[in-house]
């Protein structure tokens, strides 16, 4: 019995280069290397992709729910393990489910959950996005401002009892409902820190970046705008190098033209990378659900609470990637990088995710010419296949 593959009939993408006439090869759920197809031992198992284009496997920082679950309504191990295997069949082979504002409780039950899920090896699995409850509720947008407050030291504790539990969890926050010593303490202890849904000023931002946030929520939405005078938080997001910036490509949450203005004007070497902000109706039918006992809307590719607030994107990672490239006219190559390389940077996964090298964990997809995800393989697994 073999344990290597080898991965063939297909263009490679390993996050960089293309390689031609070229094999993937697999060992242990890792990539071994990309090699020439004439190169190939006599005993190694073949695997023939059938045309169409080998790349890493994308990765969501941002991803509330999917196939009829919301994280939110179901904080346990058979609800992670679903919003996992509904976005594997769209690319997705590493994700952090996310906790839309909630109750201590429901906290509490998904931070358990998730630890029980990675313990438990569910696939796709990296960790947990906490999205509130510590935001400004002047910028709620879909979060509900009665469950809205600041961060307590009982908050931090429960984060700090995930240290070393998860690849990465990740809190989003407002500076008007969280410290910059908290956000230090936070940062110090290896979990990323975002600034999000606030008011904050471009100073206010700036001093937050250096305290140890590390990275920006969805960027344009629920935030202070950039103004020729006060740049908010829009404008730190673009000037500040070190922060890594999100964004919802759908065309709805941000306007084509506006995200081509922020693409253009990012400083680095932080990128701006792809998120879903994912409900539970993606890889399903459902034309409404609930959140936090608000019914969400389904219409016309938006997801609205009954007053019209955007509630989450009715999107997938596979969709927004071509989005990015025929919308916004980006090559290809760069947007499979803003879904894959750089939030596996953003997470600090960098290192062994979001590229096709040796050593790497072998999470890549099998995509046709045109984008469409034919096949998903996790750790060297098939995960989905068309």
């Amino acid at each position: 019995m073999t344990f290597r593959k080898a991965v063939t009939g297909a263009r490679i993408f390993d996050s960089m280069v293309w390689h031609d006439n070229a094999a993937l090869v697999l060992s242990q759920g890792k990539i071994e290397r990309i090699m020439p197809i004439a190169d190939l031992p006599p005993d190694i198992e073949i695997v023939r992709a059938g045309g169409g284009l080998v790349a890493p496997g994308f990765i969501d920082l941002q991803v509330n729910g999917g196939g009829g679950v919301l994280l939110n309504e179901a904080p346990t191990v058979a609800g992670i393990a679903r919003i996992c295997q509904a976005h594997a069949q769209f690319g997705t082979t590493g994700l952090l489910p996310t906790l839309i504002t909630d109750t201590p409780e429901i906290t509490a039950a998904a931070i358990e959950a998730g630890k029980q899920a990675k313990d438990q090896g569910v696939p796709g699995f990296l960790g947990l996005h906490l999205e509130g409850p510590h935001l400004s509720v002047g910028r709620k947008g879909a979060h509900d401002p009665r469950l809205i407050r600041p961060m307590e030291e009982k908050d931090i504790e429960l984060i700090l009892s995930c240290r070393g539990r998860f690849d990465a969890l990740m809190t989003t926050i407002a500076p008007e409902n969280v410290s910059l010593v908290q956000v230090a303490r936070l940062a110090g202890a290896g979990f990323i820190v975002s600034i999000g849904h606030t008011d904050s000023s471009y100073a206010t931002a700036h001093a937050y970046a250096q305290a140890g946030a590390r990275t920006v929520t969805h960027l344009f939405n629920a935030m202070s705008p950039l103004a020729h005078r006060e740049p908010g938080l829009v404008g730190a997001a673009l000037d500040i190098g070190t922060l890594h910036v999100g964004i919802i490509a759908d065309g709805i949450h941000v306007h084509p033209a506006a995200m081509g203005v922020a693409l253009r004007g990012k400083n680095g070497p932080a990128k701006i990378f792809i998120v879903t902000d994912a409900m539970s109706p993606i890889g399903t039918d459902l034309t409404s659900f609930t959140l936090n006992a608000r019914e969400i809307l389904r219409r016309d590719g938006r997801l609205t609470l009954a007053d019209g607030t955007l509630a989450g994107a009715d999107i997938d990672m596979a969709a927004s990637v071509r989005f990015v490239h025929e919308a916004l006219g980006l090559p290809v190559e760069e947007a499979l990088r803003m879904a894959s390389a750089y939030p596996a940077q953003a997470a600090r996964l960098h290192h062994r995710k979001g590229a096709l090298k040796p050593g790497y964990d072998a999470d890549f997809i099998l995509l046709s010419e045109d984008l469409h995800v034919n096949a998903t393989w996790i750790g060297g697994n098939l995960a989905y296949d068309s």
